[in-house]
């Protein structure tokens, strides 16, 4: 097909710098999955067949929605995502990668009131990084992130090819 002035230009966005899905733990993931034995027994004296699909059907939706649903991490081009949130990497201060009791403390008795944070469990690392914007009232950003290392490299590689 030939490409008119008409037709729409396709555009497309960069790949991201770095991406990660904060899935659940496998802990998680198959305690979720002990719904289908559940649902089984619930429907086993109507018919043995309809409720191990019953069961499995549960379960596996069950799973597959917790993973779907899972807030996604990223950097692409000058903005950090987090969810359903984003920053322009030039209102970030240094990214600071943090693990183990650091990280703990960090998640606890240092938490910022004025940040935010996703921070999900079973995930032991984090991201800190300072917002500068001064019209923002967030002072903060709390990412969990299973390679922090990687994702302060990517805010910091952002911020320096933004300017």
């Amino acid at each position: 097909m030939q490409k008119t002035a008409s037709s729409p230009a396709r555009i497309r966005s960069p790949r991201p710098a770095y991406r990660e899905r904060l899935a659940p733990s496998l802990k998680i993931l198959c305690a979720a999955a002990i719904i289908a034995p559940m649902i089984s027994l619930v429907f086993v004296r109507i018919n043995d067949v309809v409720s191990l699909v019953l069961g499995v059907a549960a379960a596996a939706l069950l799973v597959a929605l917790l993973i779907l649903l899972a807030p996604v991490v990223s950097v692409s081009g000058r903005e950090v995502r987090a969810g359903r949130a984003h920053i322009d990497v030039a209102h970030l201060d240094e990214a600071v990668a943090l693990t183990g009791d650091d990280a703990r403390s960090a998640r606890g008795t240092r938490l910022d009131p004025r940040g935010w944070y996703l921070i999900r469990g079973g995930i032991d690392g984090i991201v800190l990084v300072k917002n500068t914007d001064p019209d923002d009232p967030v002072s903060s950003w709390t990412i969990s992130s299973r390679t922090p290392d990687r994702l302060a490299a990517a805010i910091m590689r952002a911020k320096l090819e933004a300017v």
